[in-house]
């Protein structure tokens, strides 16, 4: 079974930074975009940022400059690099990966979530 794994969510002050993890497990033939969404209280579920297989990035215009998604194919991990947050980055975050499965099928899978809370 394939499952996503976040972590290093947290509280920070503004202006703080915070790093979130996200590894995938399990039987794959391989991980083509991975993003990170987030969801505040009250609100939808939003991009955060993507990143193609062979690492274009894609980011939300309230992110751009602050936040730098990256990603490692050989440890199957996507990352979130969050710089200068503000109290609107409050929320929880979201890995989500899009996986060619062993039997040849795009499978969309989400995480469990991580709540980011940036408050002084």
């Amino acid at each position: 079974q394939v499952q996503l794994a976040e972590s290093g969510g947290g509280w920070v002050q503004p202006g703080g930074s915070l790093r979130l993890s996200c590894a995938a497990s399990g039987s794959m033939l391989s991980i083509n975009d991975m993003g990170w969404y987030r969801q505040a209280p009250g609100k939808e579920r939003e991009l955060v940022a993507s990143i193609t297989q062979i690492g274009g990035p894609n980011y939300d215009t309230s992110v751009k400059g602050r936040f730098t998604i990256s990603r490692d194919n050989g440890k199957n991990m996507v990352y979130l690099q969050m710089n200068s947050l503000k109290p609107e980055d409050t929320a929880v975050y979201y890995c989500n990966a899009k996986i060619l499965t062993v039997v040849y099928n795009i499978l969309e899978l989400w995480g469990q979530g991580t709540l980011v809370t940036v408050s002084s």
